[in-house]
């Protein structure tokens, strides 16, 4: 009898990238075209627009990355002191911390004698690991990268914010608010979906939440730089 290996793909163990990928591309799609559109429902010219869309870009790059880094460093903070206090409290009540564990597998279906003798084997090997895995919630996977996402999230953020840019740079004049909404709604659409796609999502539903959010934004700030600009002129 032929056996087939069981071969399965998983996307958790993109969750640490993914997340900010996605959010670095959006934002820098979002904000920028929101930045440009704004500063051309304003009224002002080309060179102008040319200007605050590169600023937008270069300044949420940066602002992204140190966001990023920070927000995920208190989350790695976070874990390495719960780490730290599972440790000292391994070595000051071994065996409350089995019990401990036996519960927590007692809790999930196990009978009691077969979640004891699991409980007692993964202490074994390494119990840290077991109580970081089944108590805590942290596993190498889902561990917080702060570099990671700062480099991640400053390069998407840029990727994604050259759109807009080169839209307002190709736009005739009086037309830049139009095409560089339009492609961005197409960018936020493949966005959507291409982010959807990576985490295993469905692609539709993908591309439809970020499309209306994104457009929303846009649309919220293209009325403010039109009532601004009719109240400067």
């Amino acid at each position: 009898m032929n056996r087939r290996s069981h071969a399965e793909t998983h996307m958790v163990h993109r969750i640490g990238w993914l997340r900010a990928a996605v959010l670095g591309a959006n934002d820098g799609v979002v904000s920028t075209s929101s930045l440009v559109v704004g500063v051309a429902a304003a009224g002002s010219g080309s060179a102008e627009i040319l200007i605050a869309g590169l600023a937008g870009l270069v300044a949420g790059a940066m602002s992204m990355a140190a966001g990023e880094y920070v927000s995920v460093s208190s989350q790695t903070d976070a874990e390495t002191a719960d780490l730290a206090r599972e440790r000292r409290e391994l070595a000051a009540a071994p065996k409350a911390e089995l019990e401990e564990l036996t519960q927590i597998y007692v809790d999930r279906g196990l009978d009691r004698d077969l979640a004891e003798r699991v409980a007692a084997q993964l202490s074994g090997h390494n119990a840290l690991a077991a109580h970081a895995r089944d108590e805590l919630g942290i596993t190498e996977t889902t561990a917080a990268r702060p570099i990671q996402a700062a480099i991640v999230s400053a390069l998407t953020f840029a990727a994604g914010a050259v759109i807009p840019v080169l839209a307002a740079l190709v736009s005739p004049a009086g037309k830049t608010s139009l095409i560089v909404a339009a492609s961005t709604i197409v960018a936020l659409a493949v966005l959507g979906g291409l982010g959807a796609s990576a985490g295993g999502a469905g692609v539709l539903r993908g591309a439809v939440r970020v499309t209306f959010w994104g457009a929303l934004a846009m649309g919220v700030t293209a009325a403010v730089g039109t009532i601004f600009g009719v109240h400067a002129g």
